[in-house]
C-alpha cells in the first residue's frame, strides 16, 4: 500500500508565497507522474501541476508563471511553490502519485489566500 501525505498549507496574504510538499511512503517501486490538484468550495478539483519522472511539467493556465513544481525522486517527494498568490487560489490541494499500478491521493492540505 502507498501511503500520500501533503503539508505546507496555511493561510497568506495576497499576493504572499507558500510552498507545498507532499511524500509518498509504502510499497513503491516507481512514482510516474507526481500531480497537484485543486478544489475549491462548491467547484470540481481541478489538475494545478504535473511533473513526471523525468522532470517535465504541466501548469495549469492559471497558475503559469507564478507556480513551480519540482521533486525529489530519491525521496518520492513533490514540491509546489506558489507565488503571488490570488484569492482565486483558496482551497484543498492535494498531491496525487501515480504508480504503474494505481494513482494514489493524499488527504489534502488547505490552502487559503485572503485581501
Amino acid at each position: 500500500q502507498v501511503q500520500v501525505v501533503e503539508s505546507g498549507g496555511g493561510l497568506v496574504q495576497a499576493g504572499g508565497s507558500l510552498r507545498l510538499s507532499c511524500v509518498a511512503s509504502g510499497s513503491i517501486l516507481r512514482i510516474n507522474d507526481m500531480g497537484w490538484y485543486r478544489q475549491a468550495p462548491g467547484k470540481e478539483r481541478e489538475l494545478v501541476a504535473r511533473i513526471t519522472f523525468a522532470g517535465a511539467t504541466t501548469y495549469a493556465d492559471s497558475v503559469k508563471g507564478r507556480f513551480t513544481a519540482s521533486r525529489e525522486n530519491a525521496k518520492n517527494k513533490m514540491y509546489l511553490q506558489m507565488n503571488s498568490l490570488k484569492l482565486e487560489d483558496t482551497g484543498v490541494h492535494y498531491c496525487n502519485a501515480g504508480t504503474w499500478a494505481a494513482s494514489y491521493w493524499g488527504q489534502g492540505t488547505q490552502v487559503t489566500v485572503s485581501s
